[in-house]
């Protein structure tokens, strides 16, 4: 069994020229191409269309909302400061999504954090590492000795949950309950519900060329200047937007010589391949002719998806001070964050970041129970913060009907078993998103995936 990302590279390898970027939709269509329907205008569903040449294909995006970007949400606070209610970060790694913002002309600001901890009343200032030293010994000879694993090795790995596997391997007490603070902010869910081997080789991959392991790189380095809605749009520039058709919710797909693409709002299209992007869910929601293989029925079933509340909260003043400002707490808001490090004046944005039942909880409460439970957490290191609250806005994905969540998680067992039958191509249909992405959860694991589906059809 492949890591996640060795995966990702073979997949790039196989599809040769991925990485070369596609000619501008400005350029006229010539009469004979071959049609594609791009099922979701999310940065997916994007990027594959991009990717299509149009002297050789006629592409149409249908998009079933009325705006574009999919589960990227830039939203626009009082004082005109831009934060991310969605898709967020951009790793020094993700080498696609930095490609592209190269091409668009769009600047990135570095938003690497220095982590603090609240656990158990107790503050700690950003460091190092918040780890006993014991531990940070065995998590290192951890991941070294993962570089011999065979696939054998890690198929079996894979079987095991990461909280089993790190109390098999001697985490314990403070440090076992920081790993699953850490790393439930990375997966969404408690660590519990995480496969062994996909957790294993996420940190592994932040070991340096030199052996080293790099204990601040998170993937959380860079954000797009002005919201990351505006790669967004700059596709949708290049694609023309007349080709990407909004409110165009796709009800029936019937798949012969050709396939016929039907919408609630009694449009019909056809077309001589699909790309469909959407999450699960919305995917299930398609009347399917003929239906979709049974494996993928119950692969689509057991897929789950990260549960997910961003609670911003903007305050007159910074009083977090630090520009790089975050925290993790083993309280109920769970992770806090300086979400408009870099933007210009005194006013400043603090999310609190909650994932699985702590977010299905705060998403049922107000503002004023939040932000109650907010002041007591923040109250023994900041004192009160109720007087310099000026703005409150909550978004929690678990609600959102495309996904029922903020992004796909694979539980044990999952990775090496059903992800391949969701990617499976079905007859003229091939499918994308950032579930089948090496990355779940990254914004440049949907631009690969969009634009590995595309190649297939090349």
């Amino acid at each position: 069994m492949t890591t996640r990302r060795s995966f990702l590279r073979q997949s790039l390898l196989a599809a040769g020229g991925l990485m070369i970027p596609s000619s501008s939709f400005a350029n006229f269509i010539l009469s004979g191409n071959k049609k594609v329907i791009v099922i979701g205008a999310g940065f997916s569903g994007l990027a594959a269309a991009y990717k299509l040449d149009p002297r050789k294909f006629d592409v149409t995006v249908l998009e079933s909302q009325n705006s574009i970007g999919g589960r990227v949400f830039s939203h626009r606070m009082r004082n005109d400061l831009i934060i991310e209610l969605g898709a967020e970060w951009v790793g020094n790694s993700h080498t696609r999504i930095l490609t592209l913002c190269d091409e668009m002309k769009l600047k990135l600001d570095n938003n690497q954090m220095d982590t603090h901890v609240l656990y158990k009343g107790i503050y700690s200032p950003s460091k190092k590492s918040h780890y006993t030293k014991e531990w940070d010994d065995t998590f290192d000879r951890l991941l070294e000795n993962y570089r011999n694993f065979t696939e054998d090795d890690k198929e079996l790995l894979d079987q095991m949950d990461w909280w089993r596997y790190l109390v098999n391997n001697g985490c314990k007490g403070r440090d076992l309950d920081l790993r699953e603070l850490f790393d439930s902010t990375d997966f969404g869910e408690s660590i519990r519900q995480v496969s062994a081997n996909s957790a294993l080789s996420e940190y592994f991959e932040n070991i340096t060329d030199e052996g080293r392991r790099n204990k601040t790189n998170n993937q959380m380095d860079q954000k797009i200047i002005g919201g990351n809605r505006r790669l967004a749009d700059k596709l949708s520039e290049k694609i023309g937007e007349k080709r990407i058709l909004l409110n165009h919710t796709v009800t029936r797909i019937e798949q012969g010589n050709k396939v016929k693409i039907f919408c609630s709002n009694g449009k019909v299209f056809e077309a001589d391949k699909v790309i469909c992007t959407l999450p699960t869910f919305a995917l299930k929601k398609i009347d399917w002719k003929p239906g979709l293989p049974e494996n993928k029925i119950e692969a689509l079933n057991e897929l789950q998806y990260a549960r997910i509340n961003k609670h911003a909260m903007l305050f007159e003043k910074r009083f977090w001070k630090a520009e790089n400002f975050d925290m993790v707490t083993d309280q109920l808001p769970h992770y806090f964050y300086h979400a408009t490090q870099n933007q210009p004046g005194t006013a400043g944005v603090l999310i609190s970041y909650s994932i699985g039942d702590k977010a299905a909880v705060i998403a049922n409460q107000s503002h004023e129970m939040n932000f109650k439970s907010i002041q007591e957490t923040l109250h023994p290191v900041f004192g009160n913060i109720q007087p310099n609250l000026l703005q409150q806005e909550n978004y929690y994905w678990g609600n959102d009907d495309r996904s029922r969540g903020s992004y796909a998680l694979y539980g044990p067992g999952q990775w090496g078993r059903i992800r391949p039958i969701l990617k499976e191509p079905f007859l003229h249909t091939h499918f994308a998103g950032e579930h089948l992405a090496d990355w779940q959860g990254f914004m440049e694991g949907a631009i690969q995936s969009g634009e590995i589906a595309a190649e297939e059809i090349i």
